[in-house]
């Protein structure tokens, strides 16, 4: 669910590139507390109420690209696919303690869509 919420936010806010990526930073510090106090409160590691590091890992992987439809699906598909089958180095981070073990695999996840979707805008910009 923090993933589909990320969506309209990056769709619908107008927004420069600094703006996004000091956002983008503010609200993964902000997970990276809240959900190690979450983790503490809970009792569980990662548990799934949790949605601050989808949220986030959806902005890193919409930074820098241009708002179209096709992005913000693509974005949208692509962090699913590497949140969801966490390849290596992702499925590594999860051994990370506390919230930034929270936060760190959707942020690499994030990355990965994001890389997917910045070359795929050069290769199509040829």
């Amino acid at each position: 669910m923090g993933t589909l919420a990320a969506v309209p936010l990056v769709a619908l806010l107008p927004m420069t590139n600094q703006t996004y990526i000091i956002l983008t930073i503010a609200l993964t510090l902000i997970g990276t507390y809240a959900s190690a106090r979450a983790e503490r409160l809970i009792g569980r590691k990662d548990p799934g109420c949790i949605v601050i590091d989808e949220f986030c890992g959806y902005l890193v992987s919409m930074a820098l690209l241009p708002i179209t439809t096709f992005n913000l699906i693509a974005a949208f598909v692509l962090f699913r696919f590497f949140d969801i089958l966490k390849p290596q180095p992702i499925r590594a981070l999860q051994k990370i303690g506390g919230g930034a073990g929270v936060m760190a695999d959707d942020i690499v996840a994030g990355l990965a869509a994001n890389l997917i979707l910045q070359g795929w805008r050069i290769w199509i910009a040829r």
